[in-house]
């Protein structure tokens, strides 16, 4: 409870910040709606011509992409820094969170909030209610679906970023694997083989974030919410585990080695 309340202040002090500049704050995020829009055109336009793609038809594509923004949005919004990680780790900015009696993981990632962020996790839902498949229970489902994508999503960018104890600068590398991330998370699962779904699903687990959630969204199965809860815990953990190793690792910016 006292990491929690300590988490909630966090979120708090970082929307204060945010709100300090309210035309920027609203700018980005109408901005952000409107960038998705026009991006998500592009499938609206191919949808139109094609229909249908292997079972996947435009109302799918539109419950994938409202719960792959929510579900970035999310993170975006609570957990800005996890898209930074690596820099801040290579720039010997661990000096501050290390120095403080808090965990270090999460006060690291939990420290910056990204104000477009609202604009992706507001559009999502828009998204879902224009999908044609809009039900009080499947709006439950969309919200239970954002939040473990968001886990996955954000557990995936730690364990991502948390190569850069043993690697050092990876900006090139995490940059490939967060636009795989999400490039991937849109297309239908039904396009791809089972070799490419094996990656899609561990690797970069991009159907994890976009096609099965969607999947469970439209129809809920036991088995659909167990893989998801499964992959949740999973990547978390990874992330967790690899971030703890790499701090073994870690040399603050004053070149000392730090213990844990």
């Amino acid at each position: 409870m006292k990491h929690i309340k300590f988490l909630f202040a966090v979120w708090q002090a970082n929307l204060q910040s945010v709100m300090e500049y309210r035309i920027s704050f609203i700018t980005q995020v109408v901005g952000m709606m409107l960038n998705n829009f026009i991006y998500f055109a592009i499938w609206i336009i191919f949808f139109d011509r094609f229909k249908d793609v292997r079972g996947w038809g435009v109302n799918d594509m539109y419950v994938t992409f409202g719960v792959l923004a929510s579900s970035f949005g999310l993170v975006a919004l609570l957990f800005g820094n996890a898209f930074v990680l690596s820099d801040i780790i290579n720039n010997g900015r661990l000096d501050y969170y290390l120095s403080l009696p808090r965990p270090v993981l999460l006060h690291a990632v939990s420290s910056r909030m990204i104000s477009s962020g609202m604009g992706d996790f507001t559009y999502g839902f828009i998204s879902y209610a224009l999908s044609g498949q809009f039900t009080w229970d499947g709006l439950l489902r969309f919200i239970l679906a954002i939040l473990l994508a968001a886990t996955i999503f954000a557990a995936f960018l730690i364990l991502v970023h948390s190569l850069a104890f043993w690697a050092g600068v990876i900006s090139s590398f995490s940059n490939l694997m967060f636009n795989a991330l999400l490039t991937f998370g849109i297309y239908p699962i039904t396009l791809f083989d089972n070799y490419a779904k094996l990656i899609l699903f561990t690797v970069i687990p991009a159907a994890l974030v976009g096609a099965i959630p969607a999947e469970f969204i439209a129809q809920f199965t036991w088995q659909t919410l167990a893989e998801l809860l499964f992959a949740a815990m999973v990547f978390l953990g990874l992330a967790v585990t690899v971030f703890r190793l790499g701090l073994k690792r870690y040399e603050s910016g004053s070149a000392i080695q730090v213990e844990v």
